[in-house]
């Protein structure tokens, strides 16, 4: 099939690299436009720009896909189809009507569950021990679209949204060719999704990313997880923001927020602190950072 291939950060390059190494024709790509980056802002192309220029493929980069010139040239390379990982935008009708057999989304979730734009990072904080990839028809509405496909995944009890995407997306590109090898023989139809077993997943904001140490334990890890590598989960300490990568569980118990060595107490037992961010400062081992500082007895994470 002749494809146009839409997506923008780095979890979709799996993807795009398997279809570049299947049978079927990448005809072009479809990305979000340069976006400023880093300490000095300056502009960069998404990583899918990057691997598609590397590939001589043309790029296309609309600001957003209802403009008329971007599907004016939609339909002049008159894709078959259109994957989509990750793309970053909603597509309207009138764009989602140009290939012939509509526009097939990879999906980090096992639809209906974590409909949205962050299915791993909430899977992993809801404690999920099961999630997946799913490949879909898409439609105007969020991530409702008649399911074509699925691979699962386990959640590992030490697993970040970042570990768990990695091995995702590398699972999904596979399901997503093999959906598109299916399309093109005819030998797969969509299943409407079930009115059950919905849920959401919107973006995590850095708010949400704030841990709230009178949570229980269990809690506390989860939301650290699922905020790992991005946005961060973070506490005040000192009346400075402290980013917090994966912590451990222990048997020891203090008050909620109570810092005792590399301890931090909860609603339950204390976490051990791993590494560390001080604002402004980069990454560093939590007795490395506790170090420096020499913390007094009974002081607090808020």
């Amino acid at each position: 099939m002749r494809l146009v291939f839409a997506g923008t950060p780095e979890p979709a390059l799996p993807s795009l690299e398997a279809l570049l190494g299947s049978r079927h024709d990448v005809a072009a790509v479809i990305t979000r436009p340069d976006a400023p980056a880093g300490r000095g802002r300056a502009l960069r192309p998404s990583p899918v720009r990057v691997l598609a220029e590397e590939h001589g493929l043309e790029v296309l980069t609309p600001q957003h896909p209802r403009e008329d010139e971007f599907q004016t040239r939609l339909r002049a390379i008159a894709p078959d189809c259109c994957p989509v990982v990750a793309y970053g935008a909603l597509v309207p009708r009138s764009a989602l009507d140009i290939p012939r057999l509509g526009w097939v989304n990879l999906h980090f979730s096992l639809l209906p569950a974590w409909r949205g734009a962050a299915p791993v990072q909430h899977a992993v904080m809801a404690g999920d021990d099961v999630t997946g990839a799913s490949t879909f028809l898409l439609e105007e509405g969020l991530d409702t679209g008649p399911v074509l496909g699925i691979v699962t995944e386990t959640i590992r009890d030490t697993d970040t949204a970042g570990d768990l995407l990695s091995r995702l997306a590398v699972a999904g590109a596979g399901l997503l060719v093999a959906t598109l090898d299916a399309l093109e023989e005819g030998t797969v139809t969509g299943r409407p999704q079930p009115a059950e077993g919905v849920s959401l997943a919107p973006k995590v904001s850095v708010e949400d990313a704030r841990i709230d140490w009178s949570a229980p334990a269990l809690r506390v890890d989860r939301l650290i997880r699922g905020c790992t590598p991005a946005p961060g989960a973070w506490s005040t300490f000192r009346d400075r923001r402290v980013k917090l990568g994966p912590v451990a569980p222990t048997q020891e118990r203090l008050a909620p927020g109570e810092l005792a060595g590399v301890l931090v107490g909860t609603a339950t037992t204390a976490v051990a602190l791993g590494e560390v961010r001080p604002e402004g400062k980069g990454a560093m081992r939590a007795a490395d950072w506790l170090r420096g500082l020499r913390p007094e007895t009974g002081e607090r994470f808020v």
